[in-house]
């Protein structure tokens, strides 16, 4: 740990020279867009579109040899509803996945799509531990399967491409939730691909603005079928 970031969360080494890079990629591409990054928080560059980025998601798992961690680049202006690109990079598998606004979702060039949800064969992501909310625990019970990798983009990317049913985090603390440099890349893959976001509690996250110092639970559905069936029950 070397500093804090422009969040107050702890900024490790590996994250400042991802964000260094990004920053240098632009100034070399002669690119006006405006930046917010997790790091060094908000830049302006006199562009009046914001690169939302995230330089290392996951970071912890990258500094324990874990093999979840991406770059987070998304595209946009005002808030997630004006994210009109996402790009998230898997650094483990080389996988890049991305997602244009009424263009679709992709992984490495291929078209991806949600999965149907079948009720009783559900796989969910769910951020778990002693932070998490009782509604974060319900559903955890009511899966067949259950994993959390500590990466919100690629877990939302595997969403996306119908490897999992749901990605839900929601910490009992709001300051414990997800920024939108966590989010803003993913958010758009997950619906080109087909599926929803919303917070824990099913509200529409597309005004959430493109600024640090906001967080939110988030919920991520391949089938808007499933998040009918879960509130309509109660469970979430």
């Amino acid at each position: 740990m070397v500093a804090m970031g422009a969040d107050g969360s702890p900024t490790e080494a590996l994250d400042r020279v991802a964000e260094a890079q990004i920053i240098s990629s632009l100034e070399a591409e002669g690119v006006d867009w405006d930046l917010l990054s997790e790091e060094i928080g908000a830049v302006r560059r006199g562009g009046n579109r914001t690169l939302v980025v995230d330089p290392i998601d996951g970071s912890h798992n990258a500094l324990r040899g874990l093999p979840f961690a991406t770059v987070s680049l998304a595209l946009g202006s005002g808030d997630l509803g004006g994210v009109d690109v996402g790009v998230v990079h898997d650094l483990s598998s080389g996988s890049t996945y991305w997602g244009i606004r009424g263009q679709g979702a992709f992984r490495d060039g291929r078209r991806i799509r949600t999965r149907r949800w079948e009720p009783r064969s559900e796989m969910f992501f769910i951020n778990l531990g002693r932070h998490a909310t009782p509604r974060a625990v319900n559903l955890a019970a009511r899966g067949r399967r259950v994993r959390s990798i500590g990466c919100a983009s690629l877990e939302m990317a595997m969403v996306a491409q119908g490897g999992a049913d749901a990605y839900l985090f929601e910490n009992e603390r709001p300051e414990r939730n997800l920024r939108v440099t966590d989010i803003a890349a993913a958010f758009r893959i997950v619906l080109e691909a087909g599926g929803v976001v919303t917070d824990a509690a099913g509200r529409d996250l597309a005004g959430f603005p493109l600024a640090l110092g906001g967080h939110t639970s988030v919920l991520a559905a391949g089938d808007p079928g499933f998040l009918d069936s879960a509130h309509r029950e109660g469970y979430l």
